[in-house]
């Protein structure tokens, strides 16, 4: 079947809220806040004001490279700032408790968006949420890759109905990651960085699972780094509903930094009823700006459609989480992203660790009580 046509109504971008002038705060200068978040936020408009990181000169050299007025020397700092609204937290998640429970005690921020993951386990993710909840701070967490540009369109399928009842989806994910020395402390290589994007982007196509199986062992390469067990990560999700869904995520991806030919790349697919969508996520291209992509077909429209844009997952779909942040402050209604419903993909993390070390399936129930 050949590529019939190009349908640019499935482009979805983040609704933003009416007012762009909130005043954010970032605590961390590292790649993801420097290279993403301020990049995402400054092509539309945001106002971040003030960033504080470990290291003052690096944020310095942030804020000069993004224009941003203030440079803090730590993060309290930064959070007795009392025109700051809104904080960006870029920290690794075994810090993210403790400046979140700086933050709480100031009166004058209203929310917070925290990275994935939401502290080391689901435990400490439910002590987080707690302490906003009870502080009266509104809590969003970076789960981008929903904001993928791919993973975004085929939301949109699925909710025009289009592909009628959903049988299976996909994942199969043959990349390298840049590991941060963080994870050399935790131990963690994919399940918790890696695979916890795939399994949000599960729940948030098909909805909460039931149970899931979870088949986990080392990466060789990384092995020689430090020790870990969630290198190449295998899972299948099973639903009420009969729907599966299931990711390949491999880090090792054969010898390809050690000599041979690499085959490198994250393809999706979802399998229903009545249609069929695949795609690509452009991410292992980076530096370089390779949108993701999606193409479907239906029985009624056997051609193959495209999806049809130029944004990016890297950066551009990190503005979706704070955009999320700001409109939910603005209209009071909750964001998609919010801390309790991002508990329900530390549960599903937690699960994947339970099954692989049991060798059983886990139902959610377990780690949810």
């Amino acid at each position: 079947m050949k590529q019939a046509s190009s349908d640019s109504t499935l482009y979805w971008p983040p609704c933003l809220p009416n007012d762009l002038s909130v005043r954010i705060g970032c605590i961390g200068a590292g790649f993801i806040m420097a290279d993403c978040h301020l990049v995402a936020y400054r092509n539309v408009g945001l106002n971040p004001v003030a960033i504080a990181s470990r290291t003052f000169e690096t944020a310095a050299t942030v804020a000069d490279r993004h224009g941003i007025s203030r440079v803090y020397r730590s993060c309290q700092e930064l959070l007795d700032d009392p025109s700051i609204e809104v904080v960006d937290i870029a920290v690794p998640p075994d810090q993210q408790f403790g400046v979140i429970s700086e933050v709480v005690k100031r009166k004058h921020i209203r929310g917070i968006l925290a990275q994935k993951p939401l502290g080391i386990n689901y435990q400490q993710a439910r002590d987080i949420v707690r302490l906003c909840s009870d502080a009266g701070k509104v809590l969003c967490v970076n789960q981008n890759m929903r904001y993928d540009q791919s993973v975004r369109a085929c939301k949109q399928l699925l909710n025009r109905g289009v592909m009628g009842q959903p049988v299976l989806a996909t994942i199969d994910m043959r990349a390298i990651p840049h590991w941060m020395p963080w994870q050399e402390r935790q131990g963690w290589v994919t399940l918790r960085i890696m695979s916890i994007h795939h399994l949000d982007t599960f729940r948030y196509w098909l909805g909460e699972p039931e149970r899931i199986f979870a088949s986990i062992r080392p990466d060789p390469r990384t092995e020689k780094k430090f020790s870990h067990q969630d290198g190449i990560c295998l899972y299948i999700l099973e639903f009420e509903n009969g729907a599966r869904a299931s990711s390949w995520d491999d880090v090792w991806t054969g010898p390809a930094q050690e000599g041979s030919g690499s085959d490198i790349g994250i393809q999706w697919r979802m399998e229903g009823t009545h249609g069929l969508a695949r795609g690509t996520i452009g991410w292992p291209d980076y530096p370089n700006p390779t949108p993701s992509t999606l193409e479907y077909t239906t029985v009624d429209s056997p051609s193959w459609t495209a999806g049809d844009w130029n944004e990016v997952w890297f950066p551009d779909a990190f503005l979706g989480p704070m955009a999320e942040l700001l409109c939910s402050l603005e209209t009071g209604q909750p964001a998609n992203l919010d801390g309790s419903d991002n508990l329900k993909t530390m549960a599903l993390v937690e699960a994947a660790y339970v099954s692989a070390q049991e060798h059983r399936a886990v139902e959610l129930k377990e780690i949810l009580g």
